[in-house]
């Protein structure tokens, strides 16, 4: 399964946007407002939980400076990375749009899609305003 979010425009450099999504803590920024937990573990790796839903733990699994970030299931019983594309469409303004991917049984694609999407929908969307309040 891939779902993709509307690729949102930021007001900072492909660097400036690489290096927030390169900080875990960032992330609390970006979720929802549903979220019921989140705690970073490591340099690399977040815990969140959305209400009436299990614990998530997410860590860094790969990047390539100012273009991607790469995020993947850190355990647990389904894997899946969340990747962020970064792309610098003029100085100081860039691209970023969040890619998931998993693979699921059809059961469990059917009822994680739209929650997926919509998770994924709004982390791009609060993206502009979480970068702008970051130095």
């Amino acid at each position: 399964m891939k779902l993709e979010s509307p690729k949102v425009t930021l007001d900072k450099s492909a660097e400036d946007a690489f290096n927030f999504l390169s900080d875990v803590k960032n992330f609390k920024s970006l979720m929802p407002e549903n979220i019921s937990k989140f705690e970073v573990l490591d340099d690399d790796k977040f815990l969140f939980a959305l209400k009436g839903m299990p614990e998530i733990i997410l860590k860094k699994k790969e990047s390539t400076p100012h273009n991607k970030i790469v995020l993947g299931a850190a355990g647990g019983k389904i894997d899946f990375s969340l990747t962020g594309s970064i792309t610098e469409t003029e100085a100081n303004k860039s691209e970023v749009k969040l890619t998931f991917e998993g693979q699921f049984n059809a059961m469990m694609a059917m009822m994680i899609k739209g929650p997926i999407s919509k998770f994924i929908e709004t982390l791009a969307t609060n993206m502009p305003n979480a970068i702008s309040t970051v130095a």
